[in-house]
């Protein structure tokens, strides 16, 4: 029998980390929570959540020690599954609020929604996947649909990696992969039997690895 997957939830200061963990320990994870970036480096999987600020998020990841030791995991081939602020994290830079730098696993930017309607986006929305996104898909059913609350969008510079979209008076990236890195701009936690079959997704993939 395969033991359950063990993974770091990062604690810095921003995150919803009960209802992700929860989540997380429903999927099958043994989640231990930490703000330790010594932690971090012997980590076997990683979940960088987040809600709030962009600015805030980047400059304490950095502050701690946790931006580089997430970096460092992620470039040994360590997953970390990334959750709305944790996905908009990942990339290059955003322009909430001005010009702040991300941790730049991922190529690309992170923009203000560009739509007729409200904003923030809130609410349920369909998923419509694309080929990357195909094994996090897997065992859903069509269609699927995720929760969402974000202003911000990323634009990732390699299309390749964009697992899923959305539409919200446009097309939204929804959720990106590239090799062991998920990431996902809605909530799982909060999407009810489809987020928690891409968290046991994610989690069987993360085992592998």
């Amino acid at each position: 029998m395969t033991p359950p997957l063990r993974a770091v939830l990062l604690d810095y200061g921003v995150g919803n980390l009960a209802s992700v963990a929860k989540a997380l320990e429903r999927a099958g994870v043994r989640v231990a929570v930490s703000d330790s970036p010594a932690q971090v480096r012997h980590a076997r999987a990683l979940v960088l959540p987040g809600v709030g600020a962009f600015r805030d998020a980047a400059a304490r990841l950095e502050q701690s020690g946790l931006g580089d030791a997430v970096c460092a995991r992620v470039a040994a081939g360590v997953p970390l599954l990334g959750v709305c602020l944790g996905l908009q994290l990942l990339f290059e830079g955003s322009s909430e609020g001005g010009e702040w730098r991300g941790l730049g696993i991922l190529a690309g930017q992170v923009e203000r929604l560009e739509t007729p309607y409200k904003v923030p986006h809130i609410g349920w929305n369909e998923l419509a996947w694309q080929p990357a996104g195909a094994r996090m898909a897997t065992g859903l059913p069509v269609p699927a649909y995720a929760y969402f609350v974000h202003s911000y969008a990323a634009r990732p510079a390699d299309r390749s990696i964009v697992a899923a979209v959305t539409n919200y008076g446009g097309s939204v990236v929804a959720a990106v992969v590239r090799d062991a890195v998920w990431a996902a701009q809605f909530h799982p936690e909060k999407s009810s039997t489809t987020g928690l079959r891409i968290l046991a997704n994610w989690a069987s993939m993360a085992a592998e690895a």
